[in-house]
């Protein structure tokens, strides 16, 4: 057996190195809010589940300053998580051609940000005419 020791590639800030990298990770990173956001709505759904006084709570307690806070700041990575989301869009699919000719990844991305958009408003006056 040889004494030398193998190299050792060091891991730690490998992605720091490449902006492209940092932004990967601050994308992957905003997916934790959308997880976070998921499990409120999971919370209430279950509170919901255990009838109007249990509803009304959960309610309130999103009502409150903190949370209100924590809604901002979740809205703002989870817009940022979708803007990032729909940027990468280009390079996952096979080449798009309408006419003959290729779209192109601006334009690939500016119709799936407009399709959230529209989506997120439809959604938004369906549940606003609900509570009317």
């Amino acid at each position: 057996m040889s004494k030398r020791k193998p190299y050792v590639r060091p891991m730690e800030g490998w992605w720091r190195r490449n902006p492209y990298f940092i932004e990967y990770m601050v994308h992957e990173g905003t997916a934790l809010f959308v997880a976070g956001y998921a499990l409120t709505l999971l919370c209430g759904l279950w509170r919901l589940s255990q009838g109007e006084a249990a509803w009304n709570g959960f309610v309130a307690a999103l009502q409150s300053a903190p949370a209100l806070l924590l809604h901002a700041a979740a809205l703002l990575m989870i817009a940022y998580h979708s803007y990032t989301w729909f940027k990468i869009m280009p390079r996952t699919l096979p080449p798009l051609t309408l006419a003959g000719r290729r779209i192109s990844a601006l334009a690939i991305t500016a119709g799936g940000l407009a399709a959230a958009v529209v989506c997120s408003a439809a959604l938004l006056m369906l549940v606003w005419g609900m509570t009317a």
